[in-house]
């Protein structure tokens, strides 16, 4: 029998049209002629800068933002058209002139740094001209590349910046000018140019650097290919090739649509071959695609700044991670098998699937750069130098075999592709620090950390229900990355006053803003899983709701017990921990899927799932109530298991 080609779609789309339908970052002006070459140019000469400062020396502060900032605002503009209705294949005069001005105002830092120093805060006139139309030039290309949700919330903030002296109650500040305010926003390293943007300018651009070069490579066809080989065969098997190959894909990805579109496009039409429902099809992918950010060692941009606000290694970010990333993935593996077990869907024969000692052979070389960032990270390298590195090793890989070599052109384009995949993260980091600056000028912070501590009557539990909501509704229009600058600002800290470590508040709202993405009613993720699927957008969403649970569940577990975190405990526990979260999964799982041995009646479910939410909670207490209702539920799945397989034995 012949083997199906398992990295070609079945069922083909237009995979820049998808992304541009389902990803604002995507819909990007594609030239060709001198207007490509221009863009072109631009974009290798900005990554060409990252390398550069990496290699030799990061230049002072405000001055490797400024040249940051420029480079993606002059990309912004040139590929980012004003209006949905103008041309992706021509620019615009008004984009041009637009795009030289912004980029002009962050070089103004560069050229005038020494005066801007020495008047250390003193805002002149052409100060104040540059500094306005900078800020208003950023909230534009916002706009453009993420969306107007972030500018309507930085909007907001400003807003509330001059609001201050006629606000009631606990809300009310001295209020700010015009003057003071942009001398804050555009010339100190409290505001645009601060700690988001620093992050940026350094190892965020790098990593995403990477990322190019290894898609370049061919990595996700090795993971797919892998993943089919390992579990295509298994019940269910292309939803379990799914949710490995997104995981794996999650290593090197942080864009929930991006890992939709790249796994899904073969996951998705396998799956519906097979008998799947288009509704669970587009769900089991854009849950794990989601969890592609949560997924070590690279969890997009939004880890990275983690580690800046919370002031530990990132490979401590990493480590804390990995668990919860873990029992998500498993969480969404029982899921999947629980429905194909339900709906008696078969995996793919193994003859049609690669063999694993094929598939390593010929292209495993090629996540040998991911096993070295891993080391270097370990080892005590600088995510700058790490992500340098394993830039340098992921093109060196590549040449270890003909068949996966990349030429000198395709090491050109990485360097193009590289910078406009970065744009997005620069634009949402700049718009992040105007959020930021209005925080720290205002003191809005401790004002809304009262308010909410006030709300939940200074009770934990209802404090992380506030935020875990708050996080949803900014994620649903905000990126992850901005979502988490917000939610970093005002809820986190407000979760350590009530007693959580600083490490699992700030992991808290970084999960739900993430998983905001396959939350209904916004969920893009889920949505272009269904415009792969060809299904009902919401019933997709609620589809992917219930595989990701665990997602929702995880991290009330390491805000209750940080030991899943591995903050300060010992691996007896963190076993423990690990074992008792992972029943309670499964229990939830066949609560939700309505099956486990066989199909589950009410009694059934209302056991599975409250026995499960004990298991999870981590005391013992609950465990051991926990796990009584589950031995009573698995009874008598048991009972009805066995009456229902007496008919066919005696019928044999």
């Amino acid at each position: 029998m012949t083997k199906h080609n398992l990295t070609t779609p079945e069922d083909s789309i237009n995979i820049e049209e998808f992304m541009a339908k389902y990803d604002r970052e995507s819909d990007y002006r594609r030239f060709s002629g001198l207007d490509g070459k221009i863009v072109a140019v631009i974009a290798i000469a900005f990554s060409l800068f990252q390398l550069y400062t990496a290699i030799f020396g990061v230049l002072d502060a405000q001055i490797q933002r400024a040249v940051h900032l420029s480079f993606a605002l002059a990309l912004v503009y040139l590929l980012y058209p004003a209006r949905r209705s103008w041309s992706r294949n021509h620019l615009h005069w008004i984009d041009v002139i637009l795009a030289i001005i912004a980029v002009a105002m962050p070089l103004y830092i560069v050229v005038f740094y020494n005066d801007l120093v020495l008047r250390a805060g003193l805002v002149t006139p052409t100060d104040m001209v540059v500094g306005t139309l900078g800020v208003l030039l950023i909230m534009e290309a916002a706009r453009r590349v993420v969306g107007w949700p972030i500018v309507i919330v930085a909007t907001g903030f400003v807003a509330y910046a001059f609001a201050g002296p006629y606000l009631p109650g606990v809300f009310a500040h001295q209020g700010t000018n015009l003057e003071q305010l942009v001398g804050h926003l555009f010339y100190t390293t409290e505001g645009i140019f601060g700690i988001p943007l620093g992050v940026s300018s350094t190892f965020i651009f790098l990593f995403i650097l990477f990322g190019a070069y290894l898609e370049k490579t061919g990595l996700g066809k090795f993971f797919i290919d892998l993943a089919n080989a390992i579990a295509g065969w298994a019940s269910g098997g292309p939803a379990k090739v799914a949710v490995l190959s997104s995981a794996l894909m999650g290593t090197v990805s942080g864009s929930s649509v991006g890992n939709v579109a790249g796994t899904g496009s073969f996951t998705i039409p396998m799956m519906k071959s097979l008998g799947y429902r288009p509704e669970f099809a587009g769900a089991v992918e854009a849950a794990a695609s989601t969890g592609g950010q949560l997924m070590p060692p690279i969890m997009g941009a939004a880890a990275f700044l983690m580690a800046e606000f919370v002031g530990v290694p990132y490979i401590d970010i990493v480590k804390a991670a990995a668990i919860p990333a873990i029992l998500y993935f498993t969480g969404i593996w029982i899921g999947v098998h629980l429905e194909a077990k339900r709906t008696g869907l078969k995996g793919i024969p193994r003859e049609q699937l690669p063999k694993i000692g094929q598939i390593l052979l010929e292209r495993g070389h090629l996540a040998l750069p991911l096993a070295a960032i891993i080391y270097l990270l370990v080892s005590g390298k600088t995510p700058m130098m790490a992500a340098l590195w394993a830039i340098v090793l992921a093109v060196a890989a590549s040449m270890l075999r003909r068949s996966t070599r990349i030429s000198f052109m395709d090491i050109i384009k990485g360097l193009e592709e590289g910078a406009r995949a970065a744009v997005g993260v620069v634009i949402a980091c700049a718009t992040a620090g105007i959020i930021i600056g209005v925080v720290t000028k205002t003191g809005l912070g401790l004002k809304l950390g009262s308010a909410l501590i006030d709300l939940a009557h200074g009770q934990l539990l209802p404090t992380l229900v506030f935020t875990m909501v708050t996080s949803l509704i900014l994620g649903m229009g905000v990126p992850t990355t901005a979502n988490y600058v917000i939610t970093s600002t005002i809820a986190a800290p407000t979760l350590v006053q009530l007693g959580v470590p600083v490490l699992a508040a700030h992991m808290f709202v970084f999960y739900f803003g993430i998983i905001a993405d396959v939350t209904p009613p916004v969920a893009l993720a889920a949505f272009a899983g269904s415009g792969i699927a060809r299904s009902d957008p919401m019933k997709t969403a609620f589809n992917a709701s219930k595989l990701a649970i665990a997602a929702f569940l995880i991290p009330y577990i390491f805000v209750m017990s940080p030991s899943l975190l591995m903050v300060n405990t010992t691996l007896p526990k963190v076993l423990m921990m690990t074992v008792t979260s992972l029943v309670g999964m499964t229990a939830v799982a066949a609560a939700l899927s309505g099956y486990l041995l066989t199909r589950t009646r009410l009694l059934d479910q209302v056991l599975f799932f409250v026995g499960g939410l004990l298991l999870i909670d981590p005391h013992t207490i609950t465990d051991l109530i926990g796990l009584l209702l589950l031995i009573c539920a698995f009874i008598m799945q048991r009972v009805r298991y066995q009456k229902q397989k007496q008919p066919s034995v005696s019928a044999n």
